[in-house]
């Protein structure tokens, strides 16, 4: 069991994430627990995904991109599940944003890393589960269910690399349906995005500004 405190919110609690009653319907969870500062969840987060298996191209961008993202101090949310996902949130925790993750799994005796404690700290992390403390483990049938939530908290949705086909690109027609902005990083390889509606991300514009 981890040294900090869990905490369980139910839905007629003044602190529950609204959102997610408001856009997953009858599908929401009636109770989340979490450690840390809830109070992130009022910041306008930036939500990162990123498929499993990505072109080179872009794990290069994505890296320049957690680097903006520290420069901006932009506050972000993801299951930093992925390698890029875990990549870019190794870099996210050295700058002073704010960050929310949301593992597949509960969060009863799960380990938390110590490079985590001084973001507990400072107030810049919270750890935010839908499921039950049975479940132990990751489980991959958990992470839609999972990326669901990330996006519904989410203010801006960015995809790093969506495999065509795959769950990652069929959650952006939820984001979509939902009037979510959603971005992109640009290359070839997100052309099956762009030819969705999704906006391609300009490097000249502030994180803050899309």
């Amino acid at each position: 069991m981890n040294e900090y405190q869990i905490i369980e919110i139910f839905q007629n609690n003044p602190s529950y994430p609204f959102l997610l009653e408001d856009l997953l319907g009858t599908h929401f969870p009636a109770q989340v627990t979490y450690i840390g500062n809830i109070e992130i969840l009022k910041q306008s987060l930036l939500g990162l995904f990123a498929s499993v298996k990505c072109p080179a191209s872009l794990i290069l961008k994505a890296h320049d991109l957690a680097q903006k993202l520290v420069e901006d101090c932009t506050p972000v949310i993801s299951g930093f599940h992925s390698p890029v996902e875990k990549e870019m949130l190794s870099v996210l925790q050295r700058g002073s944003g704010s960050i929310v993750i949301c593992p597949a799994r509960g969060l009863e005796e799960m380990r938390i890393p110590a490079r985590y404690h001084h973001l507990f700290e400072k107030g810049r992390l919270l750890l935010l589960s839908a499921f039950p403390s049975s479940i132990k483990r990751p489980k991959e049938n958990f992470t839609q269910e999972r990326n669901r939530i990330v996006g519904t908290l989410a203010e801006r949705i960015m995809i790093i690399y969506a495999n065509p086909g795959g769950k990652i690109e069929a959650l952006c027609r939820d984001f979509l349906k939902w009037n979510k902005p959603v971005f992109a990083l640009p290359g070839n390889q997100n052309a099956h995005l762009f030819n969705q509606g999704i906006q391609e991300f300009r490097w000249a514009f502030e994180i803050s500004d899309v």
